[in-house]
């Protein structure tokens, strides 16, 4: 189990994390969100144990992890900011990573290198960023680690090597029970593999929760009203609105809390017509990290 409690870290002046809380269960994945600049690659960095705190607490099973190694040796990770021996080949890198982790398992890499139609012979520094986290992922994966951190894993590549780099994660999380904590703008991919997910602003962690908690909690709902009724904002005061628009007599409104009672509310006021509108992450990032912005009523 991951574990960050009250996460501080600031630099010079400014203050990337602020009390940060996180939880990430074993052998479930974990979705990190959050608008440039929340302090997602910040946290990633302390769970690496690249950084460390300046307050609160970062453990992987109970141990702290920076400075440990036994803790690290059971971590893969992949930042954004690929870095690679100057003039080195895939093999040759890979034999350094053999002498470097008691559980490298070459058939694997070799396995992964194969399927993703790479060169072992060819040159790091020549390969293109989609390719350079292609071999990066099989170096990692080839490791068989307990617990993966990744940093936009997906950015540049192609939607082939999408699927294939998503169907090899899951398999070993079905497999082994490896834990997994991804931080990525392709919210759409993120939807589909997540079983929790946190949402950060301002190195804070404003919502974490299950995915289908998540969904379960905010909900988009197209209703129009009687047309002489002239007092809806009124009405519609104890709900938690995150979001109004109009278009025509219809209204879309997206709506924070329990399904069963923003349904009793909304038809205690005789709407003419309402519909409860599936949502997506991607929906729920967006109304829960921007201001409300309403269309007055």
């Amino acid at each position: 189990m991951i574990r960050v409690t009250e996460l501080t870290k600031t630099f010079e002046d400014f203050t990337a994390l602020n009390k940060l809380n996180l939880c990430v269960n074993k052998g479930s994945v974990y979705g990190l969100v959050g608008v440039n600049g929340s302090g997602k690659t910040t946290i990633i960095k302390h769970l690496a144990g690249i950084y460390s705190q300046d307050g609160g607490e970062v453990t992987i099973d109970g141990q702290k992890v920076f400075d440990n190694v036994d803790i690290k040796k059971r971590v893969g990770y992949i930042p954004d900011d690929l870095y690679f021996f100057p003039s080195y080949t895939i093999n040759a890198l890979a034999r350094f990573y053999s002498k470097i982790y008691k559980t490298w398992n070459k058939d694997r890499f070799d396995s992964l290198l194969k399927g993703f139609n790479l060169d072992g012979g060819r040159k790091l520094n020549k390969l293109s960023k989609g390719m350079q986290k292609q071999v990066m992922f099989a170096y990692v994966m080839a490791v068989t680690p307990d617990i993966l951190i990744l940093d936009e894993p997906l950015d540049g590549l192609d939607p082939i090597v999408r699927r294939q780099v998503i169907s090899i994660m899951m398999e070993d999380v079905a497999a082994r029970e490896m834990t997994v904590l991804v931080s990525s703008h392709n919210l759409k991919e993120m939807d589909g593999i997540c079983d929790s997910v946190g949402i950060m602003k301002n190195g804070r962690m404003i919502i974490e929760r299950s995915l289908d908690d998540l969904k379960t909690d905010v909900h988009k709902v197209q209703i129009a009203f009687p047309v002489d009724d002239t007092d809806i904002s009124e009405k519609l005061q104890n709900l938690i609105i995150l979001r109004k628009e109009k278009v025509g007599s219809m209204y879309l409104m997206v709506i924070r809390g329990k399904e069963s009672d923003v349904i009793q509310h909304l038809q205690a006021l005789n709407p003419m017509v309402m519909d409860i509108l599936p949502l997506t992450l991607e929906e729920v990032f967006m109304y829960e990290t921007e201001q409300s912005k309403e269309v007055p009523l």
